[in-house]
């Protein structure tokens, strides 16, 4: 008897059908990831340039409102903390209002400060920290003010 005759002859998988489903079903979920991926990118893109526009309309406001009110004096009207004590991981405010100031810097520099009438910028030491605001106007004399944040 030949073994031949009794076995049925193989396939190819090239005539399966559920080959050529899977092959598709995966161009599908690749194509539907790229566009996931790229519309995420896309989105984080967009908002960022809102954030950053936010920020220098922000700042262009500050400035306009510190030449509106005006006066001639240099100084720091006003630096506070809020809380003035946190537990470590806890967040805090430094705020803070200038009078003609043309450049402010904070030290340690936690976070971006510029000359404004009243703002906040949210800090997170791990330990305490003192943080001094100074400020420069045009004709380069400057006025620091320190406050002290705990940190238990």
């Amino acid at each position: 008897m030949d073994s031949t005759a009794n076995s049925t002859p193989k396939k190819s998988p090239l005539k399966n059908p559920y080959f050529y489903t899977s092959i598709v079903i995966l161009a599908v979920m690749a194509y539907v990831a790229y566009v996931l991926v790229t519309r995420y990118e896309s989105n984080r893109q967009f908002e960022r340039r809102t954030l950053e526009k936010a920020i220098e309309e922000r700042r262009e406001d500050d400035r306009k409102a510190i030449e509106q009110l005006g006066g001639s004096e240099l100084g720091i009207r006003g630096l506070y903390l809020s809380p003035e004590s946190i537990h470590r991981g806890e967040t805090a405010q430094l705020c803070y209002d200038v009078a003609n100031a043309k450049i402010v810097a904070l030290d340690p520099p936690e976070a971006e400060v510029w000359p404004s009438h009243s703002r906040c910028v949210n800090l997170s030491p791990k330990k305490t920290t003192t943080y001094t605001l100074t400020i420069t106007d045009a004709a380069g004399r400057a006025a620091s003010q320190s406050v002290e944040l705990k940190v238990h």
